[in-house]
């Protein structure tokens, strides 16, 4: 559907991107995940035609486009501000892409009205001006708005991040069905793991330019290609040389393990090491608590169901069991 090959993007002396190779496939919720400046919103802007890259090539559904103007992409745009017009109203908004099109009127009704229906906004919603809806309103405009050319992929660049919390989960869910419903080829920006996870079929995890990974959410979580990812995605603990020691782990290498992997009390697995530990501290977050655990001499991050009875307490002495099949490793040095 979409393919960057080896795309390059300079600023000057700087290089921004350093030979990107991506292929999205038709109807896949495709992720760009990584940290402020990573060169994700880059690598968007280049496939939508905002930048020209200084080598490489871009291709939609096999056709070269890398110097086609952003009008002619067809691909449709929400933007993280939303950029929406705040004084027309919601319907003009929408209709706005279509009138470029020199569409009939008649033809603009029924078009703006059947996509304010599958994005939940009402005839009353439509009359009113963009200023006068709520963020979340706002957001469901812009895609509206995006959508409503019918375009062959849609690019969104963090559309969520100006919402409150609350807010973000109910409409990224939302979002996940509208886009199953419309079957459109997705790319989607963000910076919060969380919402990649939930959101994609495939994530590319961005740093400093480059791609340090692709995969499905559960790659790039549970089989973390570089130890970046392995950091970046999610939490982790970092097994220092004590404890790696004891595990028979290449003291040449650096080792991680998530988590829910580390198991408390239970009884010994085959191949599982296990010590004593006693319990720091914990943060209660309803459905699970951390637990921090002195083990070792090392500070190990534990997270447990919450099942209501067995919680432990601060000064609690507890097993720790690590199996070293569970553990990720990567090449260091330090």
């Amino acid at each position: 559907m979409i393919q960057l090959k080896d795309i390059v993007v300079t600023f000057g002396e700087f290089e921004a991107l350093h030979r990107i190779n991506v292929h999205v496939k038709e109807g896949e919720f495709f992720t760009f995940l990584g940290p402020s400046g990573c060169g994700k919103t880059t690598t968007l802007r280049t496939i939508t035609g905002f930048i020209e890259p200084s080598s490489g090539t871009v291709m939609m559904k096999g056709q070269d486009i890398t110097h086609v103007p952003i009008e002619k992409r067809n691909i449709g745009i929400v933007f993280q501000s939303y950029a929406l017009f705040p004084t027309m109203t919601v319907h003009d908004n929408i209709a706005f892409g279509l009138k470029i099109q020199k569409l009939k009127k008649p033809e603009i009704e029924e078009k703006v009205r059947s996509i304010a229906r599958k994005v939940d906004l009402s005839d009353a919603q439509l009359a009113k001006a963009v200023s006068q809806l709520s963020g979340g309103q706002q957001q469901r405009v812009a895609i509206a708005r995006a959508l409503v050319t019918e375009p062959a992929i849609i690019c969104m660049d963090e559309p969520l991040s100006n919402l409150d919390a609350k807010l973000r989960v109910q409409l990224r869910n939302e979002l996940k069905q509208m886009q199953k419903d419309f079957g459109i080829t997705t790319i989607y920006v963000t910076h919060d793991q969380e919402e990649a996870l939930t959101l994609s079929d495939r994530i590319a995890v961005f740093n400093n330019g480059a791609i340090e990974q692709i995969g499905t959410p559960n790659e790039v979580y549970n089989f973390s290609k570089t130890e970046f990812v392995a950091n970046f995605i999610g939490d982790i603990n970092r097994l220092v040389s004590g404890m790696a020691s004891k595990l028979n782990l290449d003291p040449g290498m650096h080792h991680f393990i998530r988590l829910e992997r580390v198991r408390v009390n239970r009884p010994a697995d085959a191949d599982e090491f296990q010590m004593p530990g006693v319990i720091m501290s914990r943060e209660y977050y309803g459905l699970y608590i951390k637990y921090y655990i002195n083990a070792g001499g090392e500070t190990i991050k534990v997270i447990e169901k919450n099942d209501g009875i067995n919680i432990y307490e601060p000064g609690q002495n507890v097993t720790v069991g690590i199996h070293p099949s569970d553990v990720m490793s990567y090449p260091g040095g330090n």
